[in-house]
């Protein structure tokens, strides 16, 4: 596990101890939730799953022995086992450090710490974890697990194998909800990079003020609200992976920017003279089409050479064929398992009324309409009447002329004169011009 997927919990009666590790760790990590009351540990605990859990050891006691601290150290241990837990004090002993240890805490930090020092003592326990985990080949299912056997997808797959292993920096294409993220993840996962920070940056969603700061840092006192040294993105990432995400919607004076830190690899924290020097593998992803990104109007060429040494695309769902039955079948096990439903079977209408869905929302729609089959269905066999397709998605045409292609258009094609011919497998091949046996093999194709 990286920093940037950790949910941490900090219990603490300080406020101000609430608030400075709730700032500092926000942007690093997926979640920070922040308890001033020790007695809700064991509703925290139950209702989220926490990678680490950073805890006071005095709670409003005129005594420092720490003993609180190592009672709800216990407490967290008896329930949750496998979780690190950090204590923290404001009463340095050697002493009560050996003591804490020997209960179960996973380290020790005094007060008032240094942020590099709690950053990378939560980072090396999560690496432990990590390294851990692998070597006893422990793995969860979820739904961030790249599934597929179609043509369209192997293609994706013979791409990653030999690329990943490589420090080429790659361009992912595609239309949102295809999994641009996920190739993204498997690029790290499977490089010589893999034990260093993954750090994903949605760029398109940043402001011209904060893409600077977010990206590349700043010093205490740059500006109004600095209140403290904050490390970019680029130098969080350095030794690992940078993934900026919707790269296409960057403004051409930020491309600027970005492309000079790329051809130097040093980056400038705002308010500091001093450049950093960096070590990142490169990945970007785009939901914008080729030809729109080849128009310097929009998007500088020498950019997009810099970014696309390699270009990987995802197709979209309705171009992957049988993948839609194998991930169908992969998502309902899942949200059977998270909502403790009784193990599914599908009706063949169920399956029918998929296919015939061109998923215009793709993986993720398709993700979000079984979810919502799963947790309203009460049988244990799914029906089509159980599949709800999102409007806002209905409202993509069919027929539109981006989406459009050969094998959609001939799928569509022989569901509508089958449709016709009420499932007459003559007269319809009779219609399209082509013998039984071609038809045949056209069904079979698109599991019709």
């Amino acid at each position: 596990m990286v920093l940037k997927e950790a949910t941490i919990l900090v219990i603490d009666d300080d406020v101000d101890v609430l608030t400075a590790l709730r700032l500092l760790l926000k942007p690093l990590v997926r979640e920070v939730v922040i308890e001033k009351n020790p007695s809700n540990i064991g509703s925290q605990i139950e209702q989220k799953k926490f990678d680490i859990i950073i805890l006071d050891m005095n709670f409003n006691g005129l005594v420092n022995t720490g003993n609180e601290g190592i009672f709800w150290l216990n407490k967290i241990k008896e329930k949750k086992p496998g979780t690190d837990v950090i204590l923290i004090t404001a009463y340095a002993d050697i002493d009560l450090a050996i003591r804490a240890l020997k209960e179960g805490a996973s380290d020790f930090l005094v007060k008032p710490w240094k942020n590099e020092k709690i950053i990378n003592t939560i980072t090396t326990l999560l690496q432990s974890k990590k390294s851990k985990d692998s070597k006893n080949n422990v793995t969860q299912p979820g739904t961030n697990t790249i599934i597929g056997e179609s043509d369209a997808i192997k293609d994706v797959f013979l791409k990653l194998k030999k690329v990943a292993p490589t420090d080429a920096n790659v361009l992912i294409l595609g239309e949102n909800g295809t999994g641009k993220d996920l190739i993204a993840r498997a690029l790290h996962d499977n490089s010589n990079r893999k034990d260093k920070p993954f750090v994903k940056v949605d760029v398109g969603a940043l402001t011209s003020s904060l893409f600077e700061s977010e990206l590349f840092g700043y010093k205490k006192g740059a500006f109004t609200d600095a209140k403290e040294d904050r490390v970019g993105r680029f130098e969080a990432a350095n030794g690992g992976t940078l993934f900026l995400d919707e790269i296409g919607n960057i403004t051409l004076g930020q491309q600027v920017r970005l492309l000079t830190v790329l051809q130097n690899r040093l980056v400038t924290p705002l308010g500091s003279n001093e450049a950093i020097s960096i070590d990142i593998r490169l990945i970007c992803a785009t939901n914008i089409e080729p030809q729109v990104l080849a128009d310097e109007q929009k998007f500088r060429k020498d950019l997009i050479y810099r970014i696309n040494t390699v270009d990987i695309m995802m197709p979209p769902l309705r171009d992957r064929g049988t993948d839609i039955t194998l991930l169908a079948k992969h998502f309902i096990n899942i949200y059977a398992d998270k909502y403790n439903k009784s193990t599914f079977s599908l009706d063949s209408g169920f399956i029918s009324k998929l296919k015939k869905h061109d998923f215009p929302g793709n993986v993720r729609e398709l993700q979000y309409v079984l979810e919502r089959a799963v947790i309203m269905t009460d049988g244990n066999v799914l029906k089509p009447e159980d599949l709800v397709f999102s409007s806002i998605e209905r409202q993509t045409t069919k027929t539109s002329a981006v989406t459009m292609n050969l094998d959609s258009i001939e799928k569509n094609a022989i569901l509508t004169v089958l449709e016709k011919n009420k499932g007459n497998v003559s007269k319809s091949a009779k219609e399209l011009g082509i013998t039984r046996a071609a038809l045949y093999r056209r069904l079979d194709k698109y599991e019709l």
